[in-house]
């Protein structure tokens, strides 16, 4: 489906790892040309180095995404716990992928409010913007975690408000469809764990793992970018999209990084709102998950915004990592699979 043939997007959050391939992806064209992309964040010098990015692609492979980028991206500065600077952004935007995020587990812990501030009221931002203003968005995107599912920490707690927000504002914004999608563990993204992992073990040093029970789903960015696209091409309002992925014991994925290069294992303990276990599917929320096309989706917690028919559950139990978790073997060929790096470090081991 060509979802995004000439419409106006704007990515919040837009310099972050998902925000950039998210951009990288559009620009394809797999999903159709945009008219314009508009890439909205607070920070100056990551819009300057992704600008960069975008004006040195001198390789064959890259023409099309370099020729589209030039005449449709463009960046802009702005905060969307900045009400003003969001409405900005958003007055022509037909489609909103809403990727700003605080989202280190223990930064949130340790400022619980601006998380609220970024998670919470930046998601109501972009409903007032919409409700207030009349603006015709056709489809908002919220980009939410399994830590929003049974949350214990701060960053899932905003996030599970972000999408109650979102969700509930399909009922008095009926020209917009609001959907969610939610996600675990992005393999090498910014702050995750694995390029921790891959410099310890470069550097000789011990890899330092919390605990020996903890798991973690696991995703590629383009398949969490293949999740957002599936809730923009037959998302209905107030869903929320959930991809099936692969589930490890972190320190399994240690040891498939090390390979036969052994390294000490070092616990550390638990760091503050730290889950053992993460979930993206609640036992509470089985019973209105269904399947479509290969993805969970989470029908609304508000009755009235469910669709009519094909609304059989098909989970019986919750959706967590704990269950079925690959090998060490399994595990090499996912991380190199998934990141070209990562797959260069795995080969010359």
């Amino acid at each position: 489906m060509k979802n995004l043939q000439d419409k106006k997007i704007l990515v919040t959050g837009g310099t972050g790892s998902l925000g950039k391939t998210l951009v990288n992806r559009i620009l394809t064209g797999e999903m159709g040309i945009p008219s314009q992309i508009t890439v909205f964040s607070r920070d100056e010098a990551k819009q300057h180095y992704m600008r960069l990015e975008y004006l040195h692609r001198e390789t064959a492979t890259d023409d099309v995404i370099y020729q589209n980028s030039r005449d449709l991206l463009n960046f802009r500065i702005g905060d969307v716990r900045d009400y003003s600077s969001l409405l900005a952004a958003m007055r022509n935007a037909d489609i909103v992928f809403h990727a700003a995020a605080l989202k280190q587990v223990p930064s949130c812990e340790y400022f619980p409010y601006e998380a609220v501030l970024t998670n919470v009221t930046g998601a109501q931002n972009i409903v007032r913007a919409i409700r207030e203003n009349h603006l015709q968005t056709e489809k908002v995107v919220g980009i939410s975690t399994d830590k929003a599912c049974k949350p214990i920490n701060v960053m899932g707690m905003t996030k599970a408000l972000q999408e109650r927000i979102l969700i509930e504002a399909n009922r008095d914004c009926r020209q917009t469809v609001f959907t969610c999608v939610r996600y675990g563990n992005v393999i090498a993204s910014r702050g995750s764990i694995i390029p921790l992992f891959v410099e310890q073990i470069r550097n000789g040093q011990p890899v330092t793992v919390t605990l020996p029970e903890m798991t973690r789903f696991l995703l590629s960015l383009d398949r969490a970018v293949d999740t957002v696209f599936a809730a923009v091409d037959f998302g209905l309002a107030g869903e929320t999209f959930v991809p099936k992925v692969l589930a490890a014991k972190i320190v399994d994925v240690a040891k498939a990084l090390m390979g036969e290069n052994e390294v000490p294992i070092v616990f550390t303990g638990i760091r503050p709102g730290e889950k053992i276990h993460e979930i993206m599917v609640s036992e509470e929320e089985c019973f209105r998950t269904v399947e479509r096309r290969g993805y969970y989706v989470i029908l609304p917690v508000l009755p009235e915004l469910r669709a009519e028919g094909g609304t059989e559950a098909f989970l019986e139990g919750e959706y967590s990592s704990k269950d079925d978790n690959i090998s060490i073997p399994e595990l090499r060929e996912l991380l190199g699979g998934a990141n070209s790096e990562i797959g260069r470090f795995l080969t010359a081991k």
